[in-house]
């Protein structure tokens, strides 16, 4: 019989990039914004990022020694859990904050419900919003050694003066990486020309943020008021670091564009109408568990179903 004739089971069409390629090219993408963020910081910053990059490798490790699975620490996605989750604490938590979250990141957001590809949010969003209600008061202090004082985006709401030109260098106050929107940049332009990434989500995400603020923020199509709430903040983090995460985000394109309005939508109200200044961790969770509807809605009939004949 021909190979032609013989059908097995999907997927039919598989990439030559390996899951350990792709994290491994993440974190490479993600080391202006570290390493911006412990030249901002300091020694504080360096330590929490280990601790916490420490933290998900071996409690990954771990948790499929004692249930005598597969070690997958060596496809580089507890690294990945871990430098993002860093990159979203303020560089004044104690080292035991980035342990905690850690921990949970990956013990209960990724492995109890089944390991890389299985779980229903970001594990670091997960983690970070976790130590956000657990530990308030820490994960809200943004003072050390180099800034004293409020953020720029809670300034911002405050109708306070902000340096917009401070903010895209990273010399301001915020968590380790989410300052300098120079370097998230850099790192996000590596993804996307390698292809592991595209313009899809964070694309949609930024415009129809943009759009949202000039209508209800006030100050109608105010540049320097829309470039302050871009460069403020972990908006641009987490456009093309979290909101583009393969395994919690729609697979359909026309789902992505969706859900790139939608993040940007939530993340609107949050900072406008909500008592925070941020908004972003919880409009990339709530747009994570809104993804199996999105996708329902934006999947293509298949023909016979109803679909359109060709």
């Amino acid at each position: 019989m021909s190979d032609l004739m013989k059908v097995s089971s999907n997927p039919h069409v598989r990439s030559k990039i390996t899951t350990s390629q792709i994290m491994l090219a993440v974190v490479i993408a993600l080391l202006p914004a570290t390493g911006f963020g412990i030249y901002n910081f300091g020694l504080d910053a360096l330590i929490l990022i280990l601790v916490t990059v420490a933290s998900t490798v071996l409690t990954e490790f771990i948790f499929e020694k004692i249930c005598k699975k597969k070690i997958t620490i060596g496809d580089y996605s507890a690294v990945v859990t871990g430098l993002l989750l860093a990159l979203n604490l303020p560089a004044s938590a104690p080292w035991w904050i980035g342990a905690v979250g850690g921990v949970f990141a990956i013990l209960v957001v990724k492995m109890l419900f089944g390991g890389l590809g299985q779980n229903f949010m970001n594990p670091a969003l997960g983690a970070r919003c976790f130590l956000l209600i657990s530990f308030t008061s820490i994960m809200t202090d943004f003072d050390c050694d180099a800034y004293t004082g409020a953020t720029p985006l809670a300034n911002l709401k405050a109708g306070a003066e902000v340096n917009i030109l401070d903010m895209v260098i990273g010399r301001t106050a915020g968590t380790i990486g989410e300052t300098s929107m120079i370097a998230i940049v850099v790192g996000a332009c590596f993804l996307i020309l390698l292809g592991i990434i595209d313009l899809r989500i964070p694309g949609s995400y930024i415009v129809s943020f943009v759009i949202f603020i000039s209508i209800f923020g006030g100050y109608g199509f105010d540049w320097p008021y829309i470039s302050a709430h871009l460069a403020g903040g972990g908006l641009m983090l987490g456009a093309f670091f979290m909101a583009t995460d393969y395994v919690t985000r729609p697979i359909t394109k026309n789902g992505q564009y969706l859900f790139g309005i939608l993040l940007g939508v939530l993340t609107g109200i949050f900072r406008i109408f909500g008592p925070s200044a941020e908004g972003v961790s919880y409009a990339i969770i709530i747009g994570n568990l809104l993804t199996p509807l999105i996708e329902k809605i934006t999947l293509p009939k298949a023909f016979g179903k109803g679909g359109e004949r060709a």
